[in-house]
């Protein structure tokens, strides 16, 4: 058990970030029994799933801390769940549009910006794709290969490592971990475009449910999930982070990370239930038909 090489401010810290993921936990299930019994039949199961997100990162995270030998499949589970909450953010704003039929008549002659983050934001010489069915498709089949294709290719990092080929933190081009790591990042970057162009063209129709800060609090989890968790491990295999008898650089990387994230998890699980937590039944698509002629003129 880590605990038992801690001292008294060690045991502290791992009892704190527990509870916070249990606080974080409690919260979840709270909103979920509200959203069940608040929220159309139609918008319940997304709205739960992406709510699901920081609990259940902050719930692997705290499982990695206490067994460290576990960190791998923790990591893995909490990217196989994030993967599938990306699709149901991209869904979720298409229903709040009030489905995909009223989203293509609202935009009738409109056009999808595709010059955005992370993938196009400096190609500001791309044409504006027609908003029509074809392209909705593209866009959910952008975040959909991802919340398919991830988890395969996780399986296949696990079957690898389970015959000792796959290392986590060997990235050497020789070896299977740097391959799957790139495949997996060009994925994810793919989603995450399908999302930003989405979102660049329906923020201003659904400023009144929300989806600016809904939105923000998706990219934080993206951001500290991924980009601070890699930041780490890269400087844990650098050795810039130094090693701390009994526990290897890597080690600690890791649970710096394990333990940033139970934190962040826990405070974007409470700001979300403060932005999901709405009358929706106030919200309805007619309430948002004042942007409507601003939106076509900019559309046009």
């Amino acid at each position: 058990s880590p605990s038992a090489g801690l001292d008294v401010p060690g045991r502290f810290l791992f009892a704190t970030l527990t509870l916070m993921t249990l606080i974080a936990i409690l919260v979840f299930i709270e909103e979920a029994v509200y959203i069940y019994r608040k929220i159309p039949s139609s918008k319940r199961s997304i709205i739960i799933w992406i709510n699901a997100a920081a609990p259940v990162i902050s719930t692997t995270s705290c499982i990695g801390m206490w067994i460290p030998r576990s960190t791998m499949f923790t990591d893995f589970t909490a990217g196989i769940f994030f993967s599938i909450v990306i699709h149901k953010f991209l869904l979720m704003m298409i229903k709040e549009c009030g489905g995909q039929k009223l989203l293509l008549r609202h935009f009738e002659n409109g056009r999808f910006t595709i010059s955005t983050g992370p993938c196009c934001c400096c190609c500001l010489c791309l044409p504006r794709v027609p908003i029509t069915r074809q392209t909705l498709f593209w866009l959910k089949m952008g975040t959909f290969q991802f919340a398919v294709l991830r988890p395969v290719l996780i399986f296949l990092s696990v079957v690898l490592w389970s015959n000792g080929d796959y290392v986590l933190y060997n990235l050497s081009p020789k070896g299977p971990a740097l391959w799957i790591s790139c495949f997996i990042g060009v994925l994810t970057l793919t989603a995450l475009w399908a999302v930003g162009i989405m979102f660049r063209k329906v923020r201003i129709l659904l400023t009144c449910k929300n989806i600016i800060p809904k939105f923000a609090l998706y990219q934080f989890i993206v951001i500290l999930n991924h980009l601070q968790t890699a930041i780490i491990n890269i400087l844990a295999t650098q050795r810039i982070i130094p090693c701390a008898p009994p526990l290897s650089s890597t080690a600690r990387g890791s649970y710096i990370a394990q333990q940033l994230l139970i934190m962040e998890m826990f405070l974007i699980t409470v700001i979300s239930r403060v932005f999901y937590r709405r009358k929706y039944h106030d919200l309805e698509p007619p309430e948002c038909t004042a942007e409507e002629p601003g939106e076509k003129k900019q559309a046009s």
